[in-house]
């Protein structure tokens, strides 16, 4: 069997700005692109949330792009990322360009190579921008040939400035951005964990410090170290129980929305780790602590008490 032919899906395109996290700033006239009839009626792509009615919406929400909409705005799709972070819009809204055309968002695209555009139907990209002929954007479909079919248009186009990305190089681009945020958070969440535990280990120090005449009477009518010992490590295991408890119910319900938008998935190996190292520096220092205070001289703790 010879190899198969590549696809090429043709897109009209209306030059903007950048819709994109590579954006620094909120565009107010955003690339537009139309895709061909072809594209739509496949149904390619993968939806984060659409505003799909009919079961046939439901099942292809590219079709949403020829609803019409009461009030004249053109129906429009945008990457989810996109839409709610560089554009501050969500399904419904309105984005009122300086031409004056109102595109309305019914549907939000996730993760897509097309986090730099929005979207409309093809007809009504011609009808309203008429003067926007031919095709500037391409989509090929190339398989296992990728490499040779971009090397072998760059060769033959080269005059005419095309320049061809692969959707995974595309993808990287838009994620090196996302990552580089999620690092910087990371970062300074591990430094505020350090100096939280640090504190938190100086706390319970300063807690057993601060008994040492109660520990030394305890000790004097007949308590052993090792009495002392279960009674200082049970109060802390308690607070510290009830502290991460605490903290993980307001984090998870923080993260409840990006939770319940990545399907659920939550990183509980790492989680539980975090949790048991915080859990195990508190006991640690409550450990030092009553070294420390079982040390001192009982008789100068008494007098004093």
């Amino acid at each position: 069997m010879g190899a198969a032919v590549p696809r090429v899906f043709s897109f009209r395109l209306l030059p903007g700005d950048d819709a994109s996290c590579l954006n620094l700033y909120r565009p107010r006239k955003p690339r537009i692109v139309a895709p061909p009839r072809e594209l739509i009626d496949q149904a390619r792509f993968q939806f984060a949330a659409s505003l799909a009615r009919t079961p046939s919406q439901k099942a292809n929400p590219w079709l949403l792009l020829d609803a019409p909409q009461p009030d004249g705005a053109i129906p429009a799709i945008a990457d989810a990322n996109s839409l709610r972070y560089v554009l501050h819009l969500w399904l419904g809204d309105v984005l009122a360009l300086p031409s004056g055309v109102r595109l309305r968002f019914v549907a939000a695209l996730a993760d897509s190579i097309f986090q730099s555009e929005v979207i409309v139907s093809p007809e009504q990209f011609v009808r309203t921008f008429p003067q926007e002929g031919g095709f500037r954007l391409f989509l090929i479909e190339a398989g296992e040939q990728a490499t040779e079919t971009a090397g072998l248009l760059e060769d033959s186009l080269r005059d005419y400035g095309l320049d061809i990305v692969s959707t995974g190089d595309r993808l990287a681009a838009f994620h090196l951005v996302e990552n580089t945020y999620l690092s910087t958070f990371q970062m300074l969440g591990g430094l505020g964990l350090l100096l939280g535990t640090a504190g938190l280990g100086a706390v319970l120090l300063r807690n057993v410090l601060e008994r040492r005449r109660e520990l030394a009477l305890l000790r004097a009518v007949g308590y052993g170290p090792g009495a002392l010992r279960l009674l200082l490590v049970s109060e802390s295991v308690l607070l510290l129980v009830m502290g991460l408890s605490a903290g993980t119910a307001c984090a998870l319900i923080a993260i409840a929305p990006a939770w319940w938008e990545r399907g659920g998935r939550l990183p509980f190996a790492s989680m539980g780790i975090l949790l048991a190292s915080v859990l195990l520096a508190g006991l640690l220092a409550s450990l030092l602590a009553l070294r420390l205070a079982t040390r001192a001289p009982i008789l100068a703790a008494l007098r004093s008490e």
